[in-house]
């Protein structure tokens, strides 16, 4: 009988130490191969894209084959376009006044975590900015979707011996098990984790460092000066897209008292459908766990399906279903986030009501991601830039589309940082600069700012200074006598 734990665990170190074989020669092919490279792996997947999207579909059941094949294509052809001008290897920078040098240095092997909702995307998109960066990956992927994965990697792999480098820089875990993504995690140089809160906790808690995405309750506000119906489209064309499985999808519509009626007739005339009394019990009762997280059978599903699933009834061309909502916590779980058509609803009196209630809902899970609002006041907008807890602000777009820069001129990306507040090392959308190191190369330039902290003069030498002549003069026992002291002060 084999062991898949200790052979996920083995497999992890395998590939992990073929991959740093592969990088450290890779990453000396210079710009212009490695810029070769990866247009040849944009150019392979998109090529692809249908195919990989529909096996995505077919493997996990989630989401929609033509949404699927438009998340490829951003990963492939839209990451390309933003990345391929960068200057990621060797000088990056050279600055002559203040004498410095920036030099690119690649991080090593990354650890590439993958979910189930975003599999051959999320696959794409980071062996692009990996190997952009000079860079290996090794992917960890969801055990729902290995099949698609492997696919995905194995076109990747094609495009690399096509390009005369080694495979090894981009390879997969086939027997995909929690002890073998730990290894992987703890043994990688970088970690690159989107997936569920549990993976992504894992990876911060590797002791490697780490990437990660939080998850996104992103309450989406319809303020009074809005156009009603151009928000309303929007919302549903974002969190119907791929049913909802994108993080940066709304979770919730925040609107005023003033015009809730008018936003509620073109929910409705857009397909909405409030639940109420049973039919509401009845939704509840399938969308969480027992440990109160969201019940996998329900993500990624069409409105009808979940009404099926509820066993209600519900009418003909519903695309969400929608819960007026009172509370916000662990007892109300429309007030968390769902990937799936399953929206909350809230009415408040005004701007500062409602910018209390959007805090409250990211604070309830959320927090750090990503934030929706149309409006027509600059004034408001302004407002929720200043105060709102998140890393990314969409306004009068869809979210979904706006967050991983579909509509907006936000990087595409498909690894949205939520910063410190959301438990992430960076609140950026995840580039190729994100996975390098800047070495910097700083000469001497005299001793100027020693004069602006105060000083008259620079220290003169001791007779017993051992300087050399044209360097810096230092007085040896005046810092031999300060650092005693120090020390003593210690003791």
């Amino acid at each position: 009988m084999v062991d898949k734990d200790l052979l996920s665990v083995q497999e992890a170190r395998s590939l992990v130490r073929a991959a740093r074989v592969a990088q450290a020669e890779y990453c000396q092919l210079g710009q212009d191969r490695i810029d070769a490279v990866v247009k040849a792996i944009s150019e392979a997947t998109s090529a692809q894209a249908e195919a990989l999207a529909q096996m995505a579909h077919e493997e996990t059941g989630y989401g929609k084959t033509h949404d699927k094949k438009i998340k490829n294509l951003l990963a492939s052809k839209g990451v390309y376009a933003a990345i391929k001008d960068m200057k990621t290897m060797g000088v990056l920078r050279e600055d002559p006044v203040n004498k410095i040098t920036d030099i690119a240095v690649p991080v090593g092997v990354i650890a590439g975590v993958v979910p189930s909702t975003n599999p051959t995307s999320t696959v794409i998109y980071k062996s692009l900015i990996s190997l952009k960066a000079g860079n290996a990956i090794v992917f960890t992927p969801h055990p729902a979707a290995t099949k698609c994965i492997a696919r995905t990697v194995e076109i990747i792999k094609d495009a690399l011996l096509s390009c005369g480098v080694s495979t090894d820089l981009v390879s997969s875990i086939t027997v995909p098990t929690i002890e073998g993504s730990a290894e992987l995690m703890k043994i990688a140089d970088l970690i690159l984790a989107t997936g569920g809160p549990g993976m992504v906790k894992a990876a911060y808690s590797s002791g490697t460092p780490a990437l990660g995405v939080g998850a996104g309750n992103v309450p989406a506000y319809i303020e009074r000066s809005a156009d009603i119906e151009d928000a309303v489209t929007k919302i549903f064309a974002s969190k119907t897209f791929d049913n909802g499985t994108i993080c940066a999808s709304e979770q919730s519509i925040v609107t005023e008292a003033c015009i809730a009626d008018k936003v509620k007739q073109c929910v409705i005339a857009h397909g909405g459908f409030f639940l109420e009394g049973e039919n509401l019990t009845k939704v509840k009762a399938i969308m969480e766990r027992g440990n109160g997280s969201m019940n996998p059978a329900i993500v990624g599903r069409d409105a009808q399906t979940i009404a099926r699933l509820a066993g209600i009834t519900i009418p003909e061309g519903t695309k969400l279903l929608i819960s007026d909502e009172k509370g916000v916590g662990k007892k109300f779980p429309f007030s968390k986030e769902k990937l799936t058509a399953l929206l909350g609803f809230y009415i408040v009196e005004n701007w500062e009501e409602a910018c209390e209630l959007c805090k409250a809902l990211l604070h309830n899970c959320g927090i750090g991601h990503t934030l929706s609002i149309h409006s027509k006041n600059e004034a408001v907008i302004r407002e929720f830039g200043l105060k709102k807890p998140v890393s990314r602000i969409v306004v009068n777009s869809p979210s979904t589309h706006g967050g991983v820069g579909l509509t907006t001129a936000l990087f595409p990306s498909f690894t949205l940082g939520c910063g410190a507040v959301g438990g992430s090392a960076t609140s950026d959308n995840i580039t190729p600069m994100n996975l390098l190191n800047i070495r910097r190369v700083a000469y001497y330039i005299g001793e100027s700012r020693i004069r602006q902290l105060g000083a008259d003069e620079a220290p003169a030498a001791s007779a017993s200074s051992c300087c050399a002549p044209g360097k810096p003069n230092i007085n040896i026992d005046a810092l031999t006598s300060l650092i005693v002291a120090e020390l003593k002060k210690m003791m």
